[in-house]
C-alpha cells in the first residue's frame, strides 16, 4: 500500500495537517533572514496561545519532545537537588533517568501502570523538593494525570509537566494551573512532523535557572537571547527552518479551528473509539475516568497474535497502531487518534478493520 495512503494511529506521529506538510516544501530561508525571524516570532506567539500562557520564554526547541525533557532538567536541577517524580508509565521512568543524570536526589512516587497518580501522595513525598515532575498524558498507558492538582499544592517547589501527548488535544492551562515549565512534541495533537519541542518556562523557573547548565545546546539562557524580540538577538545555532515553517502553519490550522473545538473533536473521537472497542468485546487498559481521548490503550484479546494483528492492519488497510511497552509489550495495543487524524471517519475505519482482522 502506498505510504501516502497510510493512517498513522499509533502512539507516535499522527498524520500531519495538510497546511503543515505544504509548509515543508516552501522555498528555504536563511536562519537570520528577517522574514524567517518574523515567522519565528509569530510561531512563539502562537505557542503562547496554545499553552495558554504569557511566558516570554516560550519557543520551539530544536529537537523532539525528549530534548524538551532534557532541557527542563538540565536548566533547573543541580547535583543533590531533591526532585520528586511521579511514575506511572514509561515517560515517568524516563524523567527519573534524565534527572538522575543531572545528579538530582530523585524521590520516585510509583503508581501501577494504567492507573492515575495520586496527587496527595506525590505532594507529600518530600518536605521541600526543588522540583516536582509529572507526565500529563502518559503515552505508554493512555492515562491522564491531574497536573492542576499538583500545581495547586506544589508550595515553593517548581512544577514540570510533560505535555507531549496532551498539548492541542486536551486542555492545558499553564498560567491558569500554575505550571512553572512544560514541554511538548509537534508530532501528536499539534499535527506536525516530529522534530521540535514546544517549550515554555515561567518566571519562577527562570529565577531559579541553573546559570551554566551542563548542556550548551539546551542552555535556555542563551536560547532566550536568540528568541528574544527585544534588543539585539544573539545567534546560538542554526534553527531548523523548514520545521519551524511547518509548525507555524500547523499551529495556524489548530488556532483557526479554535482550541475548544479541537479539544471537543478529540473528545468525540476518543469516546467513539473507546465505546466501539468495548462493543467489539475488547477490554480497555487505562483506568475509567482517566482515559485520554487522543490515545486509547486496549488489552490484546486472548488468542490474538499482537504482532500479526498489527501487521495485517498495516499491510491490508494502511492503518498503523502501536504495541505495548515494558511489561505490557505484547499485551496492550495503543491506538492514537490525535491531530489531523482525529476524525470520525478514521475511527469508523479502524474499528471495522480491527473487527475483520480479529475475526480471521
Amino acid at each position: 500500500m502506498p505510504l501516502t495512503d497510510r493512517i498513522l494511529m499509533g502512539p507516535g506521529p499522527s498524520n500531519p495537517y495538510p497546511e503543515a506538510t505544504l509548509a515543508l516544501g516552501q522555498p528555504m530561508l536563511g536562519h537570520l533572514d528577517p522574514e524567517f525571524l518574523h515567522i519565528l516570532d509569530e510561531t512563539c506567539d502562537r505557542l503562547r496561545t496554545v499553552w495558554q500562557t504569557t511566558n516570554p520564554l516560550t519557543l520551539p526547541l530544536s529537537g523532539t519532545g525528549s530534548a524538551g525533557m532534557e532541557a527542563a532538567f538540565v536548566n533547573t536541577v543541580q547535583p543533590g537537588d531533591p526532585v520528586v517524580i511521579a511514575v506511572n508509565g514509561l515517560f515517568g521512568e524516563r524523567m527519573v533517568d534524565v534527572a538522575s543524570r543531572c545528579g538530582a536526589a530523585v524521590i520516585r512516587v510509583d503508581t501501577t501502570w494504567g492507573q492515575p497518580i495520586d496527587p496527595e501522595e506525590v505532594l507529600s513525598a518530600h518536605a521541600r523538593p526543588k522540583l516536582i515532575a509529572a507526565v500529563h498524558a502518559e503515552t505508554s498507558t493512555g492515562v491522564r494525570n491531574d497536573v492542576a492538582a499538583l500545581a495547586a499544592g506544589k508550595g515553593d517547589a517548581l512544577l514540570l509537566a510533560d505535555c507531549v501527548t496532551s498539548l492541542g488535544g486536551i486542555p492545558v492551562d499553564i498560567d491558569g494551573w500554575g505550571v512553572d515549565l512544560a514541554y511538548s512534541g509537534t508530532q501528536k495533537c499539534i499535527g506536525v512532523a516530529p522534530g521540535l519541542s514546544p517549550f515554555t518556562m515561567g518566571p519562577r523557573a527562570i529565577e531559579r535557572r541553573v546559570p551554566r547548565p551542563r548542556s550548551w545546546y539546551l542552555d535556555l539562557g542563551m536560547l532566550a537571547e536568540y528568541a528574544s524580540t527585544s534588543g539585539a538577538r544573539k545567534y546560538h545555532h542554526t534553527a531548523p527552518i523548514a520545521m519551524i515553517l511547518s509548525l507555524h502553519a500547523g499551529l495556524g490550522a489548530l488556532l483557526d479551528e479554535g482550541l475548544a473545538a479541537a479539544w471537543a473533536r478529540h473528545a468525540e473521537c476518543g469516546r467513539l473509539l473507546q465505546d466501539g472497542l468495548e462493543e467489539l468485546g475488547l477490554q480497555l487498559f487505562a483506568a475509567s475516568g482517566h482515559r485520554l481521548p487522543e490515545l486509547t490503550t486496549v488489552c490484546v484479546p486472548d488468542g490474538a497474535d499482537d504482532a500479526a494483528v498489527r501487521r495485517r492492519l498495516l499491510e491490508d488497510y494502511g492503518i498503523e497502531i502501536g504495541g505495548g511497552v515494558g511489561a505490557f509489550a505484547g499485551k496492550v495495543w495503543r491506538i492514537g487518534c490525535m491531530g489531523h487524524t482525529a476524525r470520525v471517519r478514521n475511527v469508523t475505519l479502524v474499528l471495522a478493520a480491527l473487527e475483520e482482522v480479529l475475526a480471521r
